[in-house]
């Protein structure tokens, strides 16, 4: 990797970047402490009971560092009942307060807690989502009244010894900040480095930094931004992941090991939130789970290649379409059902392809895999026309919607064929006579398997040899698993699939693990591919994992709201608790529903306020109406 792309210590050994150590009361991060788990509550900050109770759930269930937003004055003081609440309890984990608005309100909590968050989007800089011009002078100007403002936090943290986390949110950039870079992850990280700038000028490094945004497109490409930067200039922070807003039960879990796992898989992180639409203690589980995937990660002899991406930007490899793969057709989902006994069509019924017997017809729902691998196995029905059937060569049945897939030893001995065919093999595979054999091959489609450990990185370098080789074959990333609980699974396979499609790597994906239900198997691939927007294939959520500052309750809320729409296929609906980061992280939403007093909803389209001030108990119906309204609304039996 060239120096203006480098953004990790390995892109083929696995090496955690050696971020400096910052203490949080007695407990490290970043240096040579694990990835740490920390969460937050979703009590009422004025709630002192509830808000210990739910503390001590969440640090029973393994969290390491408990943050709770401070919103006011009044919230901060409260901050100290709490703390010596869960001390005369046997609780000494540390505590953060969440800070946006108002920077009293940090510097009460300053004399109180171990860590103090604050966005820089919204602390002490101006934010009224509007298009506003800055002048160079005018941006300067806005830059000397932030350090002000900041200025007196800094010190007190200082003085304390109490530690602060920069935390970008990609739904809460600045007006200023947008004036110059747009809703942008350079953006995200300009931010974050006027604060950073702002410390160091003041002798202070106890920072953490975070690169949040409910997109994993835009938060990957944030965090490898900031990593440029202080690979650069010398700096080692310590790194908070996390993709916020990333919603409820399996696609909330999916999407942020897609986000969080593709970083963590180049060694970058040292402490985790994943943020779920649910209670807190929740999450600790699924980011312990992705924390210890790296605990004994070795690095793996991967030969290295050239780096052709560039890794701050999105763009899928150009490669050839050969019926429906490739080229700008979605990901092709390929499953393995080579190991059954006997496959019928109520085989595929898991992989959303439903028969009828009554009416002797196929139907297809919005997640039904392209392909399924036989192996030496044989069908004796009727398969659907836009479905394909992989056989191994030797027992290939040269019938309609029937390929051949050799190994890479096979494809150097059998004659040049005119038809598709999938041919598997490892990077070890790809010498110069593979690659002229692919070269002279255009209906040649490569499944890529791995067993290294990791086998990311491994698929990584084998995409980039077909790059430098100039070659456009298209690929499918093959992964297996065994020996995982079904969560794991999912999130072992979210964080591996993930990393490469969100660099554009890939043109389907192929996921095995015999021991894994075939329903699970199929629901991990379709939410990989939603969750790195590769293809849509179902209604996604943007929605918050609540907070003390929340207006409603979130979880029975995006239940409700989910029973009515998630029929439609392809619309983002944001719902977000309260102002903070509502109308931000739902830029690329459709439609929005965010709490903006008690028992109050304000309802959007994409970025505009189309309805204020709603009756909660009207505004779901209101919701419907709008997306009805304006031609998206589709009923459910129509989709039958």
């Amino acid at each position: 990797m060239s120096d203006g792309k480098k953004y990790a210590p390995s892109l083929f050994s696995y090496e955690r970047f050696p971020t400096r150590e910052v203490l949080v009361g007695k407990v490290g991060f970043g240096g040579n402490n694990p990835i740490r788990i920390q969460s937050m509550t979703t009590t009422d900050t004025m709630d002192t009971e509830g808000t210990v109770a739910q503390s001590i759930r969440m640090i029973n269930a393994g969290c390491e560092l408990v943050r709770i937003t401070a919103p006011s004055k009044k919230e901060a003081f409260n901050l100290e009942p709490i703390k010596q609440a869960l001390k005369e309890k046997g609780y000494d984990t540390p505590l953060v307060a969440d800070i946006h608005f108002t920077p009293n309100a940090a510097e009460v909590a300053a004399g109180i807690v171990e860590k103090v968050r604050v966005n820089p989007g919204n602390y002490a800089d101006k934010k009224k989502f509007e298009e506003l011009e800055y002048t160079p002078e005018a941006y300067e100007a806005e830059l000397k009244r932030i350090r002000v403002k900041f200025t007196p936090l800094v010190e007190l943290c200082k003085a304390n010894k109490v530690a602060v986390r920069i935390g970008t949110n990609h739904g809460s950039l600045s007006d200023r900040i947008l004036s110059h870079y747009g809703d942008t992850p350079k953006g995200m990280v300009e931010s974050a480095l006027e604060f950073i700038r702002i410390c160091e000028d003041l002798g202070f490094y106890d920072i953490i930094i975070s690169m949040k945004a409910s997109n994993t497109q835009v938060m990957v490409q944030a965090y490898r931004m900031l990593m440029h930067d202080m690979m650069e200039t010398g700096r080692n922070y310590p790194l908070h992941l996390g993709v916020t807003e990333a919603g409820e039960g399996e696609d909330g879990r999916i999407k942020s090991a897609v986000g969080i796992g593709a970083l963590l898989e180049d060694g970058i992180g040292d402490t985790i939130r994943v943020s779920l639409t649910e209670e807190p203690e929740f999450e600790i589980p699924v980011a312990q789970a992705l924390a210890d995937r790296y605990k004994n990660r070795k690095g793996s002899e991967i030969k290295p290649q050239h780096y052709p991406l560039d890794p701050f930007s999105y763009s899928r490899r150009k490669s050839a379409q050969i019926e429906n793969i490739g080229d700008h057709e979605v990901p092709r989902v390929i499953h393995d059902l080579s190991h059954r006994e006997k496959i019928t069509a109520a085989s595929l019924f898991s992989f959303g392809l439903h028969y009828s017997i009554p009416l002797d017809k196929w139907s297809l729902t919005d997640m039904a895999s392209d392909y399924a691998y036989i192996g030496k196995n044989s069908i004796d029905f009727e398969i659907p026309g836009t479905f394909g059937i992989l056989q191994d060569f030797e027992n290939w049945e040269q019938k309609d919607r029937h390929f051949p897939m050799l190994s890479a030893e096979q494809y150097a001995e059998v004659p040049k064929l005119n038809h598709l065919h999938f041919v598997t093999a490892a990077y070890a595979e790809l010498d110069q006579a593979f690659l002229i054999l692919l070269r002279k091959n255009e209906n040649t489609v490569l499944i890529l398997h791995t067993e290294n450990e990791h086998g990311m990185a491994e698929l990584r370098a084998a995409c980039f040899a077909l790059i430098n080789a100039g070659l456009s074959t298209p690929v499918i990333n093959w992964f297996s698993y065994s020996g995982l609980d079904e969560s794991t699974f999912q999130l072992h396979a979210a964080a591996d699939n993930g990393a490469l499609l969100l660099d554009g790597l890939g043109d389907g994906v192929m996921i095995t693990a015999q021991d894994q239900p075939a329903e699970n198997l199929n629901r991990t691939a379709f939410g990989i591919l939603q969750a790195t927007r590769t293809r849509i294939s179902k209604t996604e959520y943007i929605s918050c994992p609540s907070c003390g500052r929340t207006l409603f309750d979130l979880q029975e809320t995006t239940a409700k709201i989910r029973v009515r729409t998630d029929h439609l296929k392809g619309i983002k609906i944001g719902i977000m608790g309260c102002i903070v980061n509502g109308p931000g992280e739902m830029a690329d939403a459709d439609y929005g529903y965010v709490g903006t007093g008690k028992g109050k909803i304000t309802l959007y389209k994409e970025q505009d306020v189309v309805k204020k001030n709603v009756p909660e108990a009207e505004a779901v119906d209101e919701l419907i109406e709008l997306i009805r309204l304006h031609g998206d609304w589709v009923e459910r039996e129509e989709l039958v």
